[in-house]
């Protein structure tokens, strides 16, 4: 195996003898952060595929978890270029990754997720010359709350995917099944180098910006994992992020009148999202009268009967509220965050 390191960036770069010495059609893209449990079954899922000119990068971001996950990757090493960095953020390492790539497709795969052996066969022929990128649906399993679902299933797509469409969510991009062209993604100038959330929804409204034509399967081509220590954290933590690109979009990218109306809509949306999910963290504290609030405040932003009803029952059956919550959303109770911020005022 040759070694090179980088002292201007902090990088080393491993390169297992057999990884291709020219230029494969295919750079299949991992970046590595606390997957030590998973990264094994992940680099099984890449290496087994029928579609054979590929390479794998995988870019450990600085995991605290490296010495486990340099263990589980051991045996994969010759097949692969493993590169270590400075903590950056996953987007960061996922650009590290594409400036290393020698192939003209990108594929970007999670260290927790596993393509089906079809995956890059299927999303390779699909893509042929229509395509700047293209992504798939992909089977849900990890909570029982997921399975026998699919992503596209909550998550669906359908119509044209242009900017317009990211931004309604009417279709949505799953990374872990999605195929691009390297010229694309650097026309599009890449993931947001600095650690921000949601950085891969960012880099996909602005390659739809830059003329980039999207397709998707709705073929199941991959199984994505759903876990408490997954990159999306709680309930709270996922809107916040949101709206952290929402906001982030408003301000980086020319949008046009309909696209900013969009994004608008959907940040009036978030915040009464975000009060839903603080009332659901109070009402399972037991902080009944912050609970009845937030509700309330929710309601007032997006009134419907269902939130009508439930702060009603807040304000007047608080434990009745809360048994009947524990009951029927068990799973949904793990994503909800036992303390809030300390910056939420209860008093409003």
């Amino acid at each position: 195996m040759d070694t090179i390191v980088s002292h201007k960036f902090g990088l080393q770069v491993k390169v297992g003898r057999n990884v291709f010495s020219r230029s494969p059609k295919v750079s299949i893209v991992i970046p590595a952060y606390n997957v030590s449990a998973f990264i094994a079954e992940t680099l099984e899922s890449a290496i087994n595929q029928e579609y054979r000119d590929y390479e794998i990068i995988v870019v450990n971001d600085r995991s605290p978890d490296t010495r486990q996950f340099e263990k589980a990757i051991g045996p994969y090493l010759q097949n692969i270029i493993y590169i270590k960095q400075p903590s950056k953020g996953a987007g960061a390492a996922r650009n590290t990754a594409i400036e290393h790539a020698r192939g003209e497709l990108i594929a970007f795969l999670d260290g927790d997720d596993i393509w089906l052996p079809e995956f890059l066969a299927s999303q390779v022929a699909f893509m042929g010359t229509d395509y700047d990128m293209v992504y798939c649906d992909a089977f849900q399993f990890g909570m029982r709350s997921v399975l026998g679902t699919t992503f596209m299933q909550t998550a669906p797509s359908e119509g044209v995917v242009d900017a317009k469409a990211l931004l309604e969510y009417s279709c949505n991009v799953i990374t872990s099944g999605t195929v691009a062209t390297k010229a694309a993604l650097e026309h599009a100038e890449l993931f947001e180098p600095e650690p921000t959330k949601a950085h891969d929804f960012h880099l996909w409204v602005r390659m739809a910006k830059t003329g980039a034509r999207i397709g998707y399967q709705k073929l199941p081509l991959l199984n994505y994992r759903v876990h408490l220590s997954s990159l999306s954290g709680n309930s709270v933590t996922r809107i916040e992020r949101e709206i952290d690109v929402m906001e982030r979009i408003k301000r980086t990218v020319v949008l046009d009148d309909v696209e900013m109306a969009i994004v608008d809509r959907q940040l009036s949306r978030l915040h009464a999202d975000l009060q839903i999910e603080f009332g659901k963290s109070f009402l399972i504290n037991e902080e009944f009268e912050s609970a009845y609030k937030a509700f309330a405040e929710a309601n007032r932003q997006r009134r419907s009967p269902k939130l009508t009803a439930i702060t009603f029952l807040a304000r007047f059956a608080p434990h009745r509220l809360l048994k009947h919550y524990r009951d029927h959303r068990t799973d949904e109770i793990a994503f909800v965050p036992v303390r809030l911020p300390t910056s939420i005022d209860r008093s409003k």
